[in-house]
């Protein structure tokens, strides 16, 4: 399998910028910009996207997203046109519009025990299921761990900012998502999105189990204080 240098700063989860207050735009956008840098697979064909779920199937833990074609009118509304995830080394971008969702991607995103990470994912899932039903589980909303850690940015590029040390561009977002042929600038969006999906998993992860430690410990210090001193 191919491996790719790990970009972006080392910066230990919880100590970002802006940790203990909201980040400021201008704040975000005086930090470093990266993208993923790694391979990037785009599945149009059906034999193409069972290799890759068959990969995919033995991964523990998967960065999630999607993407949609923007809708300008009121009342017009386009079905989801990417489906995204990604594992340390690689990403895999599922065309929806000739491969549908597959039962075996179903699968996955029904797995509980393949943890699959993002933001903002009721809409995602509410959207993916208009294709196709499943149930989804093992999913994990980084926003609402986010808030559950009184971190004050919850969007995916704040989150970057505060916890990975580094912005993430959002040009792309309102692209046509349906053309026929995806640019090089829209697979490397789609791709970042996935792959910080999944560094931010284990980034809340490990602030998580750091304040869970932290109050363990204050609690057992504050047992030990003989009352009256």
């Amino acid at each position: 399998m191919t491996q790719h240098k790990k970009c972006g700063p080392k910066r230990p989860a919880g100590v970002g910028p802006g940790f203990e207050r909201r980040m400021s735009r201008d704040e975000i956008n005086d930090l470093p910009l990266q993208r993923w840098r790694g391979p990037i697979h785009l599945l149009t064909q059906q034999q193409q996207a069972l290799e890759a779920i068959d990969h995919l199937r033995r991964e523990k833990v998967l960065g999630f997203d999607t993407e949609t074609r923007p809708a300008f009118q009121k009342g017009c509304s386009y079905a989801p046109a990417l489906l995204q995830l990604a594992t340390r080394h690689e990403v895999f971008l599922f065309r929806l519009a000739p491969i549908g969702l597959p039962g075996a991607l179903r699968d996955i995103l029904a797995d509980p025990a393949i943890i699959k990470s993002g933001v903002s994912l009721s809409h995602d899932l509410r959207e993916l299921k208009k294709i196709a039903p499943f149930s989804g589980r093992g999913f994990i909303d980084l926003a609402r761990e986010a808030k559950q850690l009184q971190i004050k940015n919850h969007g995916l590029r704040g989150l970057c900012a505060v916890l990975l040390g580094f912005r993430i561009s959002k040009s792309q977002q309102t692209s046509n998502w349906s053309r026929r042929q995806l640019s090089e600038a829209q697979l490397r969006y789609a791709a970042t999105d996935a792959w910080v999906g999944r560094e931010l998993y284990f980034a809340l992860k490990n602030l998580g189990e750091h304040h869970e430690k932290r109050t363990k410990t204050l609690s057992a210090t504050r047992q030990a204080v003989p009352h009256g001193t």
